[in-house]
C-alpha cells in the first residue's frame, strides 16, 4: 500500500529531576550537600532512508514518545539520559509543522538526520547551588519537559523521468516495457490509481528512474478526478514525458489533450510547463491511416518538442525513447553542474513510493 501523507505528534522525553541530598557517611570528615542533577530527555529525530519508501508505517503509529532521563541521586550521582528516538523517513519527505504550516525540512538525500522535538534539561541537584556563604542548600530544580509537536509528512517521488498525460494514453505500459516495474494496466481511466516507479537501464554505467503518475484531467489542479494529490510527485523530476494518444479512437484533436495537461500542470506550479519535455507519441500500432499523428508532428514542429513515436506492445521505438531519455537527463545533468546546483539523483530504494506544502506548498 503507498501512503504519501501522515500526521504524527511526537513528544520528546522530559528532563530528569535534580536530587536534594546530603553525604553522611562514617570515616568521612566533610559532609555536605551531594544531590546529582537529572538526566536530559530523549530527542526525537528524523532520518531519511533509503529502506523505506512509503509512510505507511506512520499511517497507523501516528504517537511517538521518546524515554525520558532518570532523576538524579546522592553521592552526586547524575540521572541516565533518555534515549533519543529515531524515526526513519523516506527520502524524499518533506515535514512541516501541522499548526504552523511552517516547512522544517525537506529530505533530499539519504541519511540526513534533523532533531524535531528536543528533549528536556535535567534539573540541578542541591549540590550544585552550594556556595561559600550557602554550604548546605536544600533546593533542587525539576527536569524540564521534552518539547511536543505535531507534523505532517509528505512524500514526494524522486525520479529523473515523469510520466505525464490524460488518462489511458499509455504511461503505465510504457513504464512496465522499459523497466522491471509492474503496474496495473487495464483498457478503462484511471487505472493508475497511485504513482509507480521504475529503474530504466540504458548500459551498464548508465540508469535513471521514471514515474507513472497517475492520469491529469481538466481541473485536476481544483481537485477534479484524482485532483492534486499526485501532482506534488512531478516536482522533482528533472525531465518530463508528455504521451499523447495517437490511435485512431483517441479523438481528432490531439493538440487539445495536449493543452488540458500543459495548463493542469501550468495552474498547479507554473515552472512544470516550462519544465523540459518530450512529447511522445504513443499507440502507434493502432494509428491507422495517422491523421492524428499528423496532428501530433505539427504540434512538435509547433512547440519545438523532440518526437517519439512508439508502441509499448509491439516495442516499437521504445530503445528510440529510452536513448532520447538518457541524452536529455545528461544535458541536464551537465547544465546543473555547471551552474552549482546540488542535484540529489533518485535513489532505486527510495524510488518506489510523493504540495509545496501538505495541500500545495500551503495553499
Amino acid at each position: 500500500m503507498f501512503v504519501d501523507e501522515a500526521v504524527i505528534t511526537v513528544k520528546a522525553g522530559d528532563g530528569g529531576n535534580g536530587c536534594m541530598a546530603f553525604r553522611r557517611e562514617k570515616f568521612v570528615p566533610r559532609g555536605g550537600p551531594s544531590g546529582g542533577d537529572g538526566g536530559k530527555g530523549g530527542d526525537i529525530i528524523l532520518e531519511s532512508s533509503e529502506q523505506h519508501n512509503t509512510l505507511l508505517h506512520f499511517r497507523y503509529n501516528p504517537e511517538y514518545k521518546a524515554e525520558r532521563g532518570r532523576h538524579g541521586e546522592g553521592s552526586n550521582r547524575k540521572g541516565k539520559d533518555g534515549e533519543d528516538m529515531v524515526l526513519r523517513v523516506p527520502v524524499g519527505c518533506v515535514v512541516w509543522e501541522e499548526e504552523s504550516g511552517e516547512k522544517i525540512h525537506d529530505f533530499a538525500r539519504p541519511n540526513e538526520r534533523i532533531i524535531v522535538a528536543a528533549g528536556g534539561r535535567g534539573g540541578r541537584g542541591n549540590a550544585r547551588f552550594a556556595t561559600s556563604t550557602n554550604q548546605a542548600p536544600r533546593n533542587s530544580e525539576p527536569g524540564e519537559t521534552g518539547q511536543w509537536r505535531k507534523l505532517r509528512l509528505v512524500l514526494k517521488l524522486l525520479a529523473d523521468v515523469g510520466l505525464v498525460g490524460l488518462p489511458n494514453v499509455g504511461k503505465s505500459s510504457l513504464l512496465s516495457r522499459i523497466s522491471a516495474a509492474r503496474p496495473k494496466i487495464a483498457d478503462y481511466p484511471f487505472t493508475t490509481l497511485e504513482p509507480c516507479l521504475g529503474m530504466v537501464r540504458v548500459s551498464e554505467e548508465e540508469s535513471f528512474v521514471a514515474a507513472d503518475i497517475p492520469g491529469l484531467i481538466e481541473g485536476a489542479h481544483l481537485g477534479h478526478g484524482l485532483g492534486t494529490r499526485f501532482l506534488r510527485h512531478i516536482e522533482r523530476t528533472r525531465l518530463l514525458a508528455h504521451l499523447v494518444d495517437a490511435s485512431e479512437i483517441a479523438g481528432p484533436d490531439p493538440e487539445r489533450d495536449f493543452r488540458i495537461v500543459q495548463e493542469e500542470l501550468a495552474s498547479f506550479q507554473p515552472e512544470l510547463a516550462r519544465r523540459p519535455m518530450l512529447l511522445v507519441a504513443s499507440k502507434m500500432d493502432l494509428a491507422g491511416e495517422g491523421k492524428r499523428l499528423q496532428a501530433i508532428e505539427e504540434l512538435a514542429a509547433r512547440e519545438h518538442l523532440p518526437l517519439f513515436l512508439i508502441s509499448a506492445v509491439t516495442g516499437q521505438g521504445v530503445e528510440k525513447l529510452k536513448g532520447g531519455m538518457a541524452a536529455a537527463l545528461r544535458v541536464l545533468r551537465c547544465s546543473e553542474a555547471e551552474a552549482g546546483v546540488a542535484t540529489a539523483p533518485a535513489s532505486p530504494a527510495t524510488r518506489n513510493g510523493p504540495s509545496p506544502s501538505p495541500e500545495g506548498e500551503r495553499e
